[in-house]
């Protein structure tokens, strides 16, 4: 893992008291879930669900995958999804490259595909898509929705084993304000000790 990321994620394991209670009974039930998978050795499909695909979905689909690297739990998989299509928003990208993420896209210019170095040879392909995308699983996989739209607009994901709300508030609203890097760097944060603190109860 870069030396960056892996500091990011070791001061970010500090933090696991700052998640609230009720929170860790949420997490928990993911946690059940991938232990129960890992226990068969079986893979583990996860895919954070948000309605636009463009931030809080993307930054889930991150840091899960760098969890597992983290914890050195195998066969885990990683995807992302919304109600629709848009495209992986810049300001969420410039968080993850402040932790030290290498990020380069194919070039097209309406819905890049991303490629998310987070070791040498490990990486992770972001771009907007709807849930039902045929790049993500079709059955036997975690839904994890973060935020509230994409939880009520999507009454149903068929092939889901779990799903499971864990939302989180949408940095879109500081767009282009002086508290847009802050805030992008916040949800980030939050999401990678939340992530990670589900991974670190695997036995």
């Amino acid at each position: 893992m870069f030396s960056s990321i892996q500091e990011y994620c070791d001061l970010a394991v500090k933090e696991f008291d700052s998640i609230p209670q009720e929170r860790k009974v949420i997490l928990s039930e993911i946690t059940a879930y991938l232990q129960s998978k890992k226990d068969k050795n079986e893979a583990i499909n996860l895919m954070y669900v948000c309605t636009h695909n463009s931030r809080r979905s993307h930054f889930g689909q991150v840091w899960a995958a760098v969890a597992a690297h983290y914890y050195g739990i195998d066969k885990v998989h990683t995807f992302s999804g919304g109600t629709e299509a848009t495209a992986f928003n810049p300001n969420a990208i410039e968080a993850l490259r402040k932790v030290g993420f290498l990020i380069s896209h194919d070039g097209e210019t309406t819905n890049p595909h991303y490629q998310v170095l987070y070791a040498r040879n490990k990486l992770t392909t972001c771009f907007s898509k709807r849930y039902d995308d045929e790049s993500n699983p079709e059955n036997d996989f975690v839904a994890i929705m973060t935020c509230g739209d994409a939880e009520t607009n999507c009454p149903f994901i068929p092939g889901v084993k779990l799903r499971i709300a864990t939302t989180y508030k949408d940095p879109k609203a500081f767009d282009g304000t002086i508290l847009q890097d802050f805030k992008y760097s916040e949800r980030c944060l939050q999401i990678a000790i939340e992530v990670l603190y589900t991974f670190s109860e695997l036995k």
